[in-house]
């Protein structure tokens, strides 16, 4: 990805050129909006933002359609938290993208209902029903509250994140949701007769050559939005071929609200707490991580402000969810992938996203329409999405002077080790289900690893060289 200018205010201008020529565009340069900052037209920001929901919306239902029938909840109330947790994704992903006092990342940053919660909700409320629901909730609030008075130090964390850790976390982040992309591409449910079917992986990779075709075809801002329309291609051919389901919309309601705890006042119990408070500290890992890696896609690199008001928001989002029965909330990296393949670097435009996230909750029948985009078609756009977050990785390696010291011994076994839940998922099978949390988390493993590498070698005893944009940017040395 080539490199683009940086906005700033009180940027020097180039040795040859004479700031006299055109004062009147100097002015307007030294104006001119960061393109975070930046509002679209309302056909771009509307179909730019729901293409960001396109991209997201399985990662949103997919938590609650496997929690709710493992607590015992029929199909109704399934699709009940289905839509509350789009409703409270829409709510989380306008806290970080518009933001108030010192809440919100402020950056095209989409939130939702977190992977990593899944198998601690599924072992507290297991064949519990609404009190193993309500027991969810209250550890959730608690676990929100905790990591909202935690962010002003984990920011600090942002230190211990030079190019060589942030580079192997954004490569892990794209490899690790590749698998997702081959499920989805495979049909989504294992136990399904056709998954895997030929049927399922040629659509995938009908639509993986639909969206290539498109963004190499199409021009400004059609070539922007080339994944939904992808999809929509996807999903127009996926209907003679039999693979796209109208149950969903002849089932939905036409409006429906979360009731604020509908499944009854929310419970404490200390080892769901406590088991919750461990998610949501993986859950600040992560989301630390990916707004460094979305900092560097959009020109605006995430610094420690940054970062708090990023965990605010993951952390209140998370708190208020189960007031409207929704769960704990985190970033979504697939749509940094999406971000750093459209460069459509507006906030406005993922601010758009939840708020038709929060339509969407409040309109079953909205949803819907969504939903039908099958599975293999979601997966082969994925594939694309994922892999640019990856390459945005080893694009940001390319700096971190792996020549020198033990930094490329520091990627490689932060990246071998954040590997094993991909290549090996049940390599921790014989360890206790609380630390499963983390480990079967590839993002948080290596990032754990790589933080604690880059201070073994490049922080304890000596002093580090410094990174190439320091040398670059150091004031020159007095003659």
């Amino acid at each position: 990805m080539a490199a683009t200018p940086r906005f700033r205010n009180d940027a020097v201008a180039a040795p040859d050129a004479d700031p006299h020529l055109d004062p009147a565009r100097d002015s307007a340069s030294a104006d001119r909006k960061h393109p975070v900052d930046e509002t679209l037209p309302p056909l771009r920001m509307f179909t730019s933002g729901l293409q960001h929901v396109a991209a997201m919306y399985a990662g949103v239902v997919a938590p609650p359609m496997i929690l709710g029938p493992a607590v015992g909840l029929t199909p109704k109330e399934t699709a009940f938290l289905m839509g509350a947790s789009l409703f409270t994704a829409g709510l989380a992903t306008l806290l970080q993208t518009l933001g108030f006092w010192r809440i919100g990342a402020r950056l095209p940053f989409v939130n939702g209902v977190s992977f990593a919660g899944v198998t601690p909700m599924v072992a507290i409320g297991k064949d519990r029903g609404h009190d193993g629901i309500a027991v969810i909730f209250g550890a959730i609030i608690v676990a929100g509250l905790l990591g909202f008075l935690l962010a002003p130090y984990f920011c600090k964390l942002v230190r211990f994140f030079p190019p060589v850790v942030t580079g192997t976390v954004i490569t892990l982040i794209g490899v690790s949701l590749l698998p997702v992309a081959f499920n989805w591409s495979q049909g989504g449910n294992a136990t399904a007769g056709d998954y895997g079917s030929t049927t399922n992986i040629t659509m995938a990779a009908v639509t993986l050559v639909i969206v290539l075709a498109l963004r190499k075809l199409l021009r400004g801002f059609l070539q922007q939005i080339a994944i939904l329309l992808g999809l929509v291609v996807g999903t127009l051919i996926a209907i003679p071929v039999g693979i796209t389901d109208f149950g969903a919309i002849k089932d939905a309601d036409l409006v429906g609200f979360p009731t604020p705890f509908h499944f009854g006042a929310p419970q404490f119990e200390a080892a769901a707490i406590v088991s919750m408070c461990i998610v949501m500290l993986v859950c600040m890992t992560e989301s630390t991580a990916d707004m460094l890696a979305l900092g560097r896609i959009v020109d605006r690199p995430a610094d420690e402000r940054t970062i708090e008001g990023g965990l605010r928001a993951d952390t209140l989002g998370s708190a208020i969810s189960p007031l409207f029965n929704g769960f704990m909330c985190s970033a979504f990296a697939q749509n940094i992938g999406l971000v750093a393949m459209t460069k459509v670097r507006s906030r406005f435009v993922v601010a758009a996203g939840g708020g038709i996230l929060i339509v969407l909750g409040l309109v079953p029948v909205a949803a819907s329409v969504i939903a039908l985009v099958p599975l293999p078609v979601l997966g082969g756009a994925g594939i694309v999405l994922f892999g640019s977050v990856a390459a945005s990785g080893i694009q940001t390696l390319a700096t971190a002077a792996l020549e020198k010291g033990e930094n490329a011994l520091i990627v490689a076994a932060a990246v071998g080790i954040g590997l094993i839940p991909i290549a090996a998922p049940d390599f921790y099978h014989a360890f206790p289900k609380d630390a499963l949390v983390v480990l079967d988390s590839g993002i948080s493993t290596g990032c754990v690893v790589a933080i604690v590498l880059n201070l073994a070698f490049n922080h304890l005893g000596r002093k580090p060289d410094p990174e190439p944009s320091e040398r670059e940017t150091s004031p020159a040395a007095p003659h």
